[in-house]
């Protein structure tokens, strides 16, 4: 099983708006933004809401270069905003010249904001190793800062794992991921890995060790539960051979949770090709690349999917892409979700949209949205931190904001902006929820704040 490529197709795109039932209460669908190839095409990862408010993320290809032999782009950074409107390229991959790509090339997972306010991401391919197979090299980890300039932290070597996912960043301040390939005596199908902030890199965990890969092989990403625990998912492996959601605990000990494809016709979905995000609820919520109640031409086990599970493995599925005809409302979801301050999910998919004749007749593709019916909250950068470190706090209007607390201890504090507050932990602060109290009314952090000694 290898990693898909997305790299020889193009994209066309035109902005619309449209408002979808879904067939739930309390659920909207709407279609944000369609790319166009020069700002970026085939957007496969998650989005991230950044201490400016806006959205952030990475396209396979499209971009200025085209040295990765394709003809569409190395790929991209974009930042655009959550009302939609134009993209701003802020980085186009292999942009230091030569074939080798040494700055990484085709970044298929989305990007994570660290305490010092710059992005941290991954590419699947470049890097200063090139004995990958057919990919070339492994892929990178870098750094870039939100004005566009790159540091390459790490480059896989396939012994630590090839084509690495998107980040998490723990309570810790490490980094956390997973590979599609590689690792253990250079045979295993993925990795759980941890990296500093410097780029320092460990392996916890080597999927497929037994024949069948029960465990799940090649996972695509994390997400750090408020119990501590890591969850993720695996494109294939598990019971089905379809794919699984899995529990990892910080010292590397694995539980598988869900195998997907379990229902008749796969209709639980199958193939999730991006990680879990923790909703204000305690939910997990995902993507699966295939699956769901809607099939199109040759498609055999449908369009993909957004579904909902807990944390001991009961899964629900929301929505099935490719519910509009023409697929417009869009399909194959290869990136997961990120939940905005206004307590929606944010998305994309790789297919469908509007103009079903581009990009290879399958359509360039679209940005969604997904409500559930969870209420705006505010979130804190970094998670954690000492008495008296700086903390930003994200949200949705929070000027006027009259109070500020960590866990009941009022903190002083300071609007920025209309989505962001700045203020540090206050003396005798303990872990906790940071409370903002609001013209508009009072809201809370999506994760407890955790005070360091």
């Amino acid at each position: 099983m290898g990693k898909l490529d997305w790299k020889n197709r193009a994209c066309a795109a035109v902005l619309l708006w449209a408002t979808v039932p879904i067939g739930l209460s309390a659920q909207t669908f709407e279609t944000v933004h369609r790319f166009d190839g020069t700002h970026g095409g085939k957007p496969t990862g998650a989005l991230v809401q950044a201490t400016s408010g806006n959205l952030y993320g990475t396209t396979d290809t499209g971009g200025s270069n085209n040295e990765c032999g394709d003809g569409v782009g190395c790929g991209t950074v974009f930042e655009i905003s959550p009302s939609g409107g134009p993209v701003k390229t802020l980085y186009s991959f292999c942009s230091q010249g030569g074939t080798a790509c040494t700055d990484g090339a085709n970044p298929q997972a989305g990007l994570v904001q660290g305490t010092g306010g710059n992005f941290y991401g991954t590419t699947q391919s470049g890097g200063a190793y090139t004995h990958c197979g057919t990919s070339g090299s492994c892929g990178t980890v870098f750094e870039i800062t939100p004005g566009g300039a790159p540091t390459t932290l790490h480059s896989f070597d396939f012994t630590d794992g090839s084509g690495p996912g998107a980040l998490v960043q723990a309570t810790s301040g490490d980094f956390y991921g997973t590979t599609w390939l590689g690792g253990a005596d250079g045979q295993g199908i993925g990795t759980v890995f941890k990296i500093t902030p410097s780029g320092t890199l460990t392996t916890l965990y080597s999927f497929c060790p037994q024949i069948g890969c029960k465990d799940g092989a090649s996972p695509t990403g994390l997400v750090q539960a408020t119990n501590g625990n890591f969850y993720g998912t695996t494109y294939g492996g598990g019971a089905k051979h379809q794919g699984t959601v899995f529990k990892i605990t910080p010292s590397g000990t694995l539980t598988t949770l869900y195998s997907f494809c379990s229902q008749t016709g796969c209709t639980d979905g199958s193939n999730p090709y991006a990680g879990l995000v923790q909703g204000t609820d305690g939910n997990l919520y995902g993507t699966t690349y295939r699956g769901g109640a809607n099939k199109r031409g040759t498609v055999l086990y449908g369009c993909g999917t957004v579904f909902k599970i807990t944390s001991s493995g009961t899964l629900t599925t929301l929505y099935s892409l490719c519910s509009q005809s023409g697929c417009t409302d869009g399909n194959e979801p290869l990136a997961g979700l990120v939940q905005d301050t206004n307590g929606m999910f944010y998305g994309t998919t790789s297919h469908g949209g509007a103009n079903a004749t581009d990009c290879g007749g399958g359509g360039c593709g679209t940005v969604f949205s997904l409500s559930v019916g969870l209420g705006p909250f505010v979130k804190t950068q970094p998670a954690s931190g000492k008495v008296g470190g700086f903390v930003e706090i994200l949200g949705t209007n929070l000027t006027g904001s009259t109070s500020v607390s960590f866990n009941g201890t009022p903190a002083v504090f300071r609007v920025v902006l209309n989505s962001l507050i700045k203020t540090t932990v206050p003396a005798g602060a303990t872990t906790g929820t940071v409370q903002v109290i609001t013209p508009g009314g009072t809201f809370s952090s999506n994760v407890p704040f955790r005070v360091r000694p």
